[in-house]
């Protein structure tokens, strides 16, 4: 992969996508569900219910080996054919405006910010920012930067990933919070469900660990950013959030022990999840 592809890909930078939805207060409950948790008392809806809203909807019949659909080099395809076959949900910057609420009409507008290739440890991998608007009846909700990471195969013979959990435990000491959850299979699958997510790294064992490298079922990152939010709503109550920045630093694997914490207030929230061991799984910043 070379400089020309990447000139192939600049014809992508702009492209957009406008998608429409509502929020149906009968998956709002079906997502309240899911996560253990009571709806907020004034009847709006928590935030990162957003992930749910505005889904792709291609037929299975266009899914790839991966579940994703399949990546075309056409005036109808919103990324380019990037051909990197792992996929993954890296990174988001977050601006919380207004909370949504049940009943409302949903527009969310997406459009390719940048897309980068880049060599890392692991071999090349390419970047597609993109940024994403979400408006409840006309209104302004949500800002999004997305960015996800395209990456090439795990080398044959490579250990599996994220490595086994090392004697070490992790320390909550220095955390204002602390939860600790074990996310099952079951939550696994009603996230992919809800998000219409039918990547098979989430519920294929066989593939997760034969075709992608993966030490077992790999936890959703927005499945885990959902989380550390939920955390944040526990400690500063509904829709307190306005900014929140997280970045994947390690895969979260199913059935596996994870550690949710938080600590500081107003502009300088730190919230992390980590592993048994202390490795981090992911990382994130918040303004309430």
């Amino acid at each position: 992969m070379g400089a020309q592809i990447t000139n192939d890909w600049h014809a992508w930078i702009g492209r957009e996508d406008v998608r429409h939805d509502h929020v149906e207060a009968s998956a709002v409950k079906r997502w309240l569900a899911t996560l253990d948790r009571a709806a907020p008392a004034d009847g709006s809806v928590p935030q990162a219910y957003h992930w749910c809203l505005c889904l792709p909807d291609a037929p299975t019949a266009i899914l790839g080996a991966d579940g994703h659909p399949v990546r075309e080099d056409s005036d109808d395809s919103f990324l380019p054919p990037i051909p990197l076959p792992r996929r993954m949900w890296a990174a988001s910057k977050v601006e919380f405006i207004a909370p949504l609420r049940p009943g409302q009409s949903v527009m969310r507008s997406s459009r390719v910010v940048s897309i980068t290739e880049k060599q890392g440890g692991t071999g090349k991998l390419v970047f597609a920012e993109i940024a994403h608007e979400t408006h409840g009846d006309g209104t302004l909700a949500v800002r999004e930067i997305q960015s996800i990471v395209f990456r090439e195969p795990a080398p044959a013979g490579a250990p599996a990933a994220p490595p086994p959990p090392g004697a070490g435990d992790f320390d909550p000491s220095s955390w204002d919070v602390h939860r600790t959850l074990v996310p099952s299979e079951a939550l696994l699958f009603r996230y992919s469900a809800l998000t219409f997510n039918s990547h098979r790294i989430h519920y294929d064992l066989p593939y997760a660990t034969q075709e992608e490298g993966y030490r077992g079922l790999v936890v959703h990152g927005p499945l885990t950013a959902t989380l550390l939010l939920d955390l944040a709503q526990r400690r500063f109550g509904d829709n307190a959030v306005r900014r929140f920045d997280f970045r994947g630093t390690s895969p979260a694997i199913c059935g596996e022990e994870l550690h949710l914490v938080l600590r500081g207030g107003d502009d300088a929230v730190e919230i992390g999840a980590f592993a048994r061991d202390g490795r981090q799984v992911m990382a994130a910043l918040a303004a309430v």
